[in-house]
């Protein structure tokens, strides 16, 4: 496979080799005795036991402190410069899943400054706005209200920024410009920006008096950020954030990662029935050019689009999805067929998510923990 893949927390393109990225990255895999040991607290989610959250730092060490008692708190988010996508629900969903199972709190944060520094066409009311829109998809997914807190960054400022400063005292610019690739023309309020987002993996630790260990659950894209934020964490006296990493969800015309820049590709949490069918109708496939082609050779699964939405979130039955791939193998089952199927989920999923989503507009205050 070749190199030349990016993968930065603002950019991932090329064919990202994930296996190669462990290496580049310094983390580690997700490994059976890591599955065997979880398992003793819960059934395993679907996407740990298929190896979409497949790399970690120190969750191990999380266990064993929640092991002798002494609970962790999550922490995860989101930059909010547009609608929210089936790519964003994903790592979500696993958060809820990690909070339903240990029982833990969660701070999500919405990070309205960065998108802001980073995105010349947006203003701090869009990205507010926008920060209040995505708060709402968060919501519906059914987060306990009692354990979950989310940060508006330019809300939170008077809690984060003190950390903040902290954090940024012990990182070089040097440091940042060789993890980030920042350059001479990029404005000081990016390069400051990583000590904001490591500030609420020390939050609770700081509000507490004492060490809370915090894990984060995210997608590999992110782990640059919290790199940095590990390696200055014992300078501070805090624990490092441990971290579990998830493989980026996949767009519909065969692109690795699933990107607001191709709309076309990817669906919304705002999307209508009609065009959720019309771009699942539309995804790339691992199938042949003719019917007949089909039959006698059968199809790809391990390229096509419509199998990778199934493998990822919309098939939990193993026993179905390994029954789905042989017949795809075998030519037993057209595109079209399953097309349709994950079309006919998705759009009921989409349906009952925007149910609970303007469901959520009621509920804000329950969630906010700084207001304005």
């Amino acid at each position: 496979m070749a190199e030349d893949f990016k993968v930065t927390p603002w950019e991932v393109s090329g064919e990202v080799d994930y296996d190669m990225l462990i290496e580049r990255f310094g983390t580690k895999h997700v490994d059976n005795a890591l599955l065997d040991r979880m398992s003793k607290y819960g059934e395993l989610h679907p996407l740990l036991k298929r190896g979409i959250v497949y790399s970690h730092r120190d969750m191990d060490w999380i266990l064993d402190r929640y092991d002798a008692g002494e609970k962790f708190y999550l922490y995860t988010g989101r930059g909010p410069s547009g609608n929210t996508h089936m790519g964003h629900l994903m790592p979500w969903i696993f958060t809820k899943y990690l909070q339903d199972t240990f029982k833990v709190p969660l701070y999500f944060q919405l990070t309205d400054d960065e998108k802001f520094l980073f995105n010349e066409k947006l203003t701090l009311d869009d990205t507010k706005n926008m920060a209040y829109e995505n708060m709402l998809d968060v919501i519906a997914l059914g987060f306990d209200p009692t354990l979950t807190k989310i940060i508006i960054d330019t809300n939170c400022i008077k809690t984060l920024y003190p950390i903040a400063l902290k954090t940024a005292k012990k990182i070089t610019f040097s440091t940042a410009r060789a993890v980030f690739g920042f350059e001479n023309s990029t404005n000081i309020g990016s390069i400051f920006y990583t000590s904001i987002q490591a500030a609420p993996a020390f939050m609770v630790s700081e509000i507490e008096g004492k060490n809370v260990p915090c894990l984060i659950p995210c997608g590999i894209d992110q782990d640059p950020h919290f790199r940095v934020a590990r390696d200055i964490a014992p300078l501070l006296g805090y624990y490092k954030p441990a971290l579990l990493h998830n493989k980026m969800f996949p767009g519909l015309q065969g692109t690795d990662k699933m990107s607001s820049s191709q709309p076309n590709s990817t669906i919304y949490t705002t999307d209508t029935p009609k065009q959720v069918r019309k771009k699942v109708m539309s995804a790339f496939t691992g199938g042949a050019v003719t019917v007949e082609d089909q039959r006698k050779n059968g199809g790809k699964p391990e390229i096509c689009s419509v199998f990778k939405y199934l493998h990822f979130l919309f098939e939990e039955d193993d026993k179905k999805l390994e029954e789905l791939m042989i017949k795809c193998r075998n030519g037993e089952i057209l595109c079209g067929e399953c097309k349709k199927s994950l079309a006919d989920s998705m759009v009921n999923f989409i349906e009952i998510h925007q149910e609970k989503r303007e469901k959520a507009r009621d509920k804000v205050q329950d969630y906010l923990f700084c207001e304005d």
